[in-house]
C-alpha cells in the first residue's frame, strides 16, 4: 500500500499542536509542524500517539452481551436493531427522559453537534450532558458571568510571548501541556499550587495555599490590589460594573486573615499583587486547580475580580483566561452536548435561541426538550425512581473519571441499557451491555477548536481498521431506527459542519462564516467568524476578543461578589489529611490511551500517592511502600512517594489509573452550585501502609 500523509493535530491536549502524520494501516509516523501553538515541538504523549493507533486490543467488531454475561461478536445491524428497539421501549414505558446520554470533551465538533441534536430530535430526551462537566464547568460559567462569553482564552497563544508576569493559579502546564512552556519563557511566573509542580519549579513566585483556600487567597489579593493602591479606578469605571459590590466582599479579607485560612505569608501576597500591578503586559491565567471545587465557579470569579480590578482584560498585551483542558473542550462545549445548551453557545432556555435551532433542524420549537442535569447528577439518578433506565456513551470513561468512582459504577450497574461507542476497551465498556466499534483521530475528518478559540481541521491518514465506523455513522444509523430520515443525520463530516455553521449563525460561537474550504486553505480562523454580508468580504475571525467591549448588552465586563465559607469536607481525627487530584506528564485524563503506549506506561506503571517524609513519618508509611489511602467514600492503594516539597497536611494522587489505584474512588461528589463541578481537588483522607506478601 503506498505511504500516505497529511497534515493534522494532536489527539490529546487543547492545544491542539500541528502535526504532520505519515505512513499506512501497517505503521504510522509523527511530525511536529511549526503550528503557532507549539511551533515545531510535542510532548512525549503527542510524539508517541500514533502507537495507539495500532493497540492489541482495539475494537474491531460490535459486541453484545450474551446470557452468560459475555460481551461477544455480532454485527452492526443487530447491535443497531437491539439498541434501536430497547430505547424505544424504555422511553415508551417511562417517558423519553429515561434514556441519558454522555459525550466527551474529545469529540469532533461535527461529533458534539451531532450527539446533541441526536439526543433532542431522535430520543427527545433532556438528559444530555459531557465529561467537560468535570474539567471546564467552573470556568465557562464564570467567564460567560464576567465577560458575556466563554472562551479559554480571548487572544491566541502567542500573545503570551510578550508577557512580563503571569499568574497562573492551579495549572502546571509544565506536565499537561508541555508546548505552552515556550509562550512563558518571558515572563515570569506567579504559580498557585498547594505541591511544588514542574511548572511551580520554574516559578518566580509559588504561593501554596491549602488545599481548598484557593477562593480565600483570591480575595486577599484582590484586597492588596484596592487597599494599597494598586486598583485601575479608571478602567473599572469605564469598562465594568459590579466593582463596590465585589470589594464590599473582599474588604474583609486582609492580608494576615488570608495568611491564617491559606498558610500563604502576607508578604508573599503582596509580592504578588506588586508583580502583576507593576507590569505593562501582564496575565491572569487559572486551570483545574482553581476550578475543581464545590465553590469553583466563584473560585474563578475570585481570580476574574482580581484581573478586572488592575485593568488586564480586554487590553492589548495584558488579559484573563482560562487553560482549557481536554482536546475539544472547547469546541466540546458550544454546540450541544451540555445540558443547558444549544449549537452557537446557546442557552437552551433562550426562546430566540430554541427557535432559530429549531428553524435549522426542521422541527417545531416546542417539541425540543428543556435543559438537563449535570453529569454527575445524570450518573447518579442511574437506575433510580425518574432517572435514567438507559445510557449511551461516547467518547469518554466515567466509570473511572466521575467523582465517587464507586457509586458511579453501582449505579451504572442497575442501567437496563448502557452503550458504550469507543476505540478501545475502557472500565465502562467493560459494564456495557453493547460496545460500538469508532473510528480514532487518524482515520477521521472533522474540526476541534483549541482553547484559544481556533478552529482546526482533523484530517484522515488511514482508513477505518476491521469493522469500525465514525460516530457519526452510528448516530445516523440509530436515528434511522429511531424513525428519522437519513438526511437529518448526515454521516459526512464537512456536510455536518455546514449545518452547525448555520446552527451557530448569530450565537456568541458564531461559525457560520467558516467552512471547510476556508480551513483547508490555512487561513487562521478564530470564532465568532459570522457569514459575510450580502456582497461583502468573508470574515477574518476574531483572535482577540474584548478589545471594544465586552459582550454583555452594555459591553462591560462584570465584577462577582463571591465570599470564601470553605471546603464542603474538612479534616477530622478519622480522616486528619486533604487529598488532591491532578495529572502527570506522560498519562492523559483516564489513561486509556497512554497506558497502552509501553514507553508512557514504562514511566509511570502504576498508581502513586505524593506525601511529604515528616507526614510519611507520623502515619507509618514508607517511601516506595504500597499504601492506603482512604475517605469516606472509599480506598485506593498507591505506591509512596516521599517529597519534602510537599505541605504536610496534603497527599496528591494522579487521575490516570484504573482498579483499586482509581484516585476517584476518594474524591467527593459534592456540586459547586452554579456550574455543577465536583469537588474533585479536596477530599479528607487518612493513609496507612500496606504489609506486601510475596507470591
Amino acid at each position: 500500500m503506498a505511504e500516505h500523509h497529511v497534515a493534522t493535530h494532536c489527539p490529546y491536549c487543547a492545544l491542539q499542536c500541528g502535526t504532520e502524520l505519515t505512513g499506512d494501516t501497517g505503521a504510522v509516523s509523527v511530525s511536529p509542524s511549526w503550528f503557532p501553538v507549539n511551533r515545531g515541538g510535542l510532548c512525549r504523549k503527542g510524539w508517541t500517539a500514533p502507537e495507539v493507533l495500532g493497540s492489541a486490543d482495539r475494537l474491531y467488531e460490535p459486541l453484545l452481551r450474551n446470557e452468560h454475561g459475555e460481551l461477544v461478536a455480532t454485527d452492526w445491524d443487530d447491535a443497531l436493531d437491539l439498541v434501536a428497539a430497547k430505547l424505544r421501549d424504555l422511553a415508551s414505558e417511562y417517558g423519553p427522559d429515561a434514556v441519558g446520554v454522555f459525550g466527551g470533551g474529545g469529540l469532533t465538533n461535527e461529533k458534539a453537534y451531532s450527539l446533541g441534536k441526536f439526543a433532542r430530535l431522535a430520543l427527545g430526551t433532556s438528559r444530555i450532558d459531557y465529561n467537560g462537566r468535570f474539567c471546564m464547568a467552573a470556568a465557562a460559567t464564570a467567564g460567560n458571568a464576567a465577560f458575556g462569553v466563554d472562551r479559554g482564552l480571548p487572544f491566541p497563544v502567542t500573545d503570551l510571548d510578550e508577557a512580563e508576569v503571569i499568574l497562573l493559579a492551579g495549572g502546571n502546564p509544565a506536565e499537561t501541556m508541555p508546548p505552552l512552556m515556550q509562550h512563558l519563557e518571558g515572563a515570569e511566573l506567579v504559580v498557585i499550587d498547594p505541591r511544588r509542580s514542574a511548572t511551580a519549579e520554574r516559578a518566580k513566585l509559588h504561593l501554596r495555599p491549602r488545599p481548598g483556600t484557593d477562593l480565600a487567597l483570591a480575595l486577599g489579593l484582590l484586597h492588596i490590589a484596592v487597599s494599597e493602591g494598586w486598583h485601575d479606578a479608571e478602567y473599572t469605571a469605564r469598562r465594568t460594573t459590579g466593582f463596590e459590590q465585589a470589594w464590599a466582599r473582599a474588604v474583609g479579607w486582609w492580608p494576615e486573615r488570608v495568611e491564617r485560612v491559606t498558610g500563604v505569608p502576607a508578604s508573599a501576597q503582596r509580592q504578588a499583587v506588586r508583580m502583576l500591578a507593576g507590569a505593562r503586559r501582564a496575565y491572569v491565567l487559572t486551570g483545574r486547580g482553581a476550578e475543581q471545587h464545590g465553590d469553583g465557579a466563584d473560585t474563578v470569579a475570585g481570580f476574574i475580580n482580581l484581573a478586572l480590578a488592575l485593568g488586564l482584560p480586554g487590553v492589548t498585551g495584558s488579559g484573563y483566561g482560562c487553560l482549557t483542558g481536554q482536546g475539544n473542550g472547547q469546541g466540546g462545549r458550544e454546540h450541544g452536548q451540555k445540558a443547558d445548551q444549544l449549537p452557537g453557545y446557546r442557552l437552551i432556555t433562550d426562546p430566540g435561541a430554541r427557535a432559530h435551532v429549531a428553524g435549522v433542524w426542521g422541527v417545531a420549537e416546542e417539541s425540543l426538550p428543556g435543559p438537563g442535569i449535570p453529569a454527575t447528577r445524570l450518573l447518579e439518578s442511574a437506575g433510580t425512581a425518574g432517572g435514567i433506565r438507559a445510557l449511551l456513551v461516547f467518547g469518554a470513561n466515567p466509570v473511572l473519571s466521575a467523582p465517587h468512582a464507586g457509586l458511579a459504577r453501582a449505579q451504572l450497574s442497575r442501567l437496563d441499557l448502557l452503550v458504550v461507542a469507543d476505540f478501545l476497551p475502557s472500565e465502562t465498556t467493560r459494564m456495557a451491555d453493547v460496545v460500538l466499534p469508532v473510528t480514532q483521530w487518524a482515520e477521521e475528518e472533522g474540526t476541534m477548536t483549541n482553547l484559544e478559540g481556533r478552529v482546526l481541521r482533523r484530517r484522515a491518514l488511514l482508513p477505518p481498521p476491521g469493522r469500525a465506523r465514525s460516530d457519526l455513522e452510528v448516530l445516523s444509523g440509530l436515528a434511522v431506527r429511531l424513525g428519522r430520515s437519513e438526511t437529518s443525520f448526515p454521516t459526512r463530516a464537512s456536510a455536518v459542519f455546514d449545518e452547525l455553521a448555520r446552527a451557530s449563525a448569530g450565537g456568541p460561537a458564531d461559525y457560520s462564516g467558516i467552512d471547510y474550504e476556508r480551513l483547508d486553505s490555512g487561513e487562521p480562523l478564530h470564532w465568532p467568524c459570522p457569514a459575510e454580508p450580502e456582497g461583502g468580504s468573508p470574515h477574518p475571525g476574531t483572535p482577540r476578543l474584548f478589545l471594544d467591549s465586552f459582550a454583555h448588552p452594555d459591553g462591560r465586563a462584570r465584577f462577582t461578589a463571591v465570599d470564601w465559607h470553605g471546603p464542603a469536607e474538612s479534616t477530622d481525627h478519622e480522616y486528619p489529611l486533604v487529598a488532591t487530584t491532578g495529572r502527570t506528564s506522560g498519562h492523559y485524563q483516564t489513561g486509556e490511551q497512554t497506558r497502552r503506549v509501553e514507553e508512557l506506561s514504562e514511566a509511570e506503571p502504576e498508581s502513586f500517592v505524593r506525601l511529604h517524609p515528616d507526614t510519611a513519618a507520623r502515619t507509618g508509611v514508607h517511601d516506595g511502600q504500597l499504601a492506603r489511602v482512604s475517605s469516606a467514600r472509599g480506598t485506593a492503594l498507591a505506591r509512596a512517594r516521599l517529597d519534602g516539597s510537599m505541605r504536610q497536611d496534603t497527599l496528591f494522587l494522579p487521575i490516570h489509573y484504573p482498579g483499586t489505584g482509581c484516585a476517584n474512588l476518594l474524591t467527593n461528589p459534592v456540586l459547586d452550585p452554579r456550574s455543577g463541578i465536583p469537588e474533585f481537588k479536596v477530599a479528607a483522607v487518612s493513609i496507612s501502609g500496606v504489609e506486601e506478601v510475596d507470591t
